[in-house]
């Protein structure tokens, strides 16, 4: 990534840019304007500043009947407050036989998350699973060996890194360039608690982000990694699962939040869904919204982690992104109803580009049981209407993942 890129990129991912407030966080958090997202609490932000989560949840005001008469296909959004428990330690022991096996397949247990998400008290192991780190079908020993396995193949990574350190730093060009964003971003971030104690490494995760990016330089290095790195820190103990959990997530969702492999088709289907789903606010975006699609790429950098209230619901979200369903690249399906929440406001405020942003913005203190439910609906909407989808557009959401 050249110097020009990093530095437009860091205009819109870096947390200091335009800071005009800062929360005083009790906990691990961001310090984005504008964006809450604590795990456990934080000072209150001001009214003004937040698209309230209950009413931004709500589509209120114009009402286009000609358009559902004529496609079906845009609906006004009325998120249910509906509340299921999720899978706890009880029931998902209950997966297992006496040798550790599942035997619920893929399908039931994918489909349980989807719909109810996962208890904190299983969420570490669980997407052992998801990620692929285990094998499906593997036992409690060949877990245990699995595990083993990790540990010695990260740590040979990493002895391998403490060798051709030296040559990237006097050889690579942009290496030492990518350890100074690496190491400035980890200074933002807050590692105590609200007892004062430091409940995250910095050098540890700079560790792993630096191996991270020698091992996968196509990716590159973006700022939206230390934000994603500490949630794998948060939810496993040691040093290679963090490690592994990240690389197989960023696998197992193809690297959709990856600015130089995923995001840039995010958002090209994104612009053919609206066009397909709502052509009346395509129309607006494409004569007031001059390049508002494009300017949307953090909500997929962070994998939309800056719109939720806790962390708890970031991991709910990519939980259902590990599953596959209801469909593949279900994060666009998410980007669009997120959109459609403002969308009556954009159209009746004849909003243009930098109002438009300023509004997705302020999209924050979200839920993501609701925000699940609501794309899903999204996405049966789309079904409806198979026959009728472009097929590239169809393929993007239906088609195999490789």
């Amino acid at each position: 990534m050249t110097t020009g890129k990093l530095t437009r990129l860091a205009q819109y991912l870096d947390p200091t840019v335009g800071a005009q407030s800062r929360c005083t966080l009790t906990w691990l958090t961001w310090s984005q304007p504008g964006f809450s997202a604590a795990c456990f609490a934080c000072a209150p932000i001001p009214k003004a500043a937040i698209w309230n989560r209950k009413k931004g949840m709500q589509m209120q005001g114009i009402k286009r009947p000609e358009e559902e008469e004529a496609e079906g296909k845009h609906q006004p959004l009325a998120f249910q407050e509906t509340t299921k428990l999720p899978i706890d330690q009880s029931e998902w022991e209950g997966y297992f036989d006496e040798s550790g096996h599942l035997v619920k397949s893929w399908d039931f247990i994918s489909s349980n998350i989807l719909d109810r998400g996962l208890d904190p008290s299983v969420r570490s192991e669980a997407w052992k699973f998801l990620t692929g780190y285990y094998p499906w079908s593997s036992s409690r020993d060949e877990r245990l060996a699995v595990e083993g396995m990790r540990r010695k193949s990260y740590e040979s990574l990493a002895k391998m890194y403490d060798k051709i350190q030296p040559l990237l730093e006097t050889q690579f060009r942009g290496f030492s360039q990518v350890c100074s964003f690496i190491n400035s971003d980890l200074q933002r971030l807050y590692t105590r608690d609200a007892q004062g104690q430091t409940r995250v490494d910095k050098k540890q995760m700079e560790k792993i982000l630096l191996l991270s990016y020698v091992c996968n330089m196509e990716a590159e290095y973006q700022q939206g990694f230390r934000e994603m790195l500490l949630l794998f820190h948060l939810l496993a103990e040691q040093e290679h699962e963090i490690y592994w959990l990240f690389q197989f997530f960023l696998q197992k969702t193809e690297h959709s939040c990856v600015m130089n492999i995923g995001v840039g088709k995010n958002l090209v289907m994104l612009k053919a869904l609206i066009t397909f789903m709502d052509p009346t606010f395509a129309k607006h975006l494409e004569g007031k919204g001059t390049q508002v699609i494009q300017s949307l790429f953090p909500w997929f950098c962070f994998s939309f982690q800056r719109v939720f209230k806790s962390f708890y619901d970031v991991w709910r979200l990519w939980e259902v992104f590990l599953t596959g369903k209801p469909c593949r690249n279900f994060q666009v399906i998410v980007a669009y109803t997120l959109l459609q929440t403002v969308r009556d406001q954009i159209l009746r405020e004849n909003m243009a580009g930098d109002d438009i942003l300023m509004l997705c913005g302020n999209l924050i203190d979200l839920d993501a049981d609701q925000l699940i439910s609501e794309a899903c609906s999204t996405y049966n909407r789309l079904l409806k209407h198979a026959a009728k989808v472009p097929t590239a557009l169809m393929e993007f959401f239906t088609q195999a993942r490789k």
